[in-house]
Formats: structure tokens, C-alpha cells, sequence
């Protein structure tokens, strides 16, 4: 992956931070120190790191948004 990639995934993991467990944290922690010093993640960080990510950000499904945005009728 790129460091492009590296960023995208650190980035949305912020807001997680403060629900993380100690030990998810201080890996997180050493993912953003690696991230500063522009060091580009091997294959085994890589894989810790999609590990976090898919442990705590979920994808939210769009359709669940349909029911703000109904259609307008003509009694409207």
C-alpha cells in the first residue's frame, strides 16, 4: 500500500482513539510516530494496522439514509 493509504487509514482511526483498549492505543501511537517520521509501513505493520482498522471503523450503509430523504408527493 501506499503512504496515501497509510494516512487514509491512521486518519479515520482518530476518532477511535479514545475508545481503544491500552494495548490498541499504544500500537495506534506507534502507527502515527512511523506515519511522522515518513516511513513507509512493511507488509507485517500493514496487516496490524488494517487489523485496527477493521476492529473499531465500520462503514456506515447508505441506504439507511432513505428514510430522511423521502420522495415528495404532490399533496406536498
Amino acid at each position: 500500500m501506499s503512504f496515501r493509504d497509510q494516512q487514509k487509514l491512521i486518519d479515520e482511526l482518530k476518532s477511535f482513539e479514545r475508545v481503544m483498549t491500552p494495548q490498541d492505543k499504544d500500537e495506534y501511537k506507534m502507527f502515527i510516530k512511523r506515519q511522522k517520521d515518513d516511513e513507509d509501513f512493511d507488509t507485517v505493520s500493514m496487516a496490524k494496522l488494517k487489523a485496527l482498522h477493521s476492529r473499531y471503523y465500520k462503514t456506515k450503509n447508505k441506504s439507511d439514509f432513505d428514510k430522511f430523504f423521502k420522495p415528495k408527493t404532490e399533496n406536498q
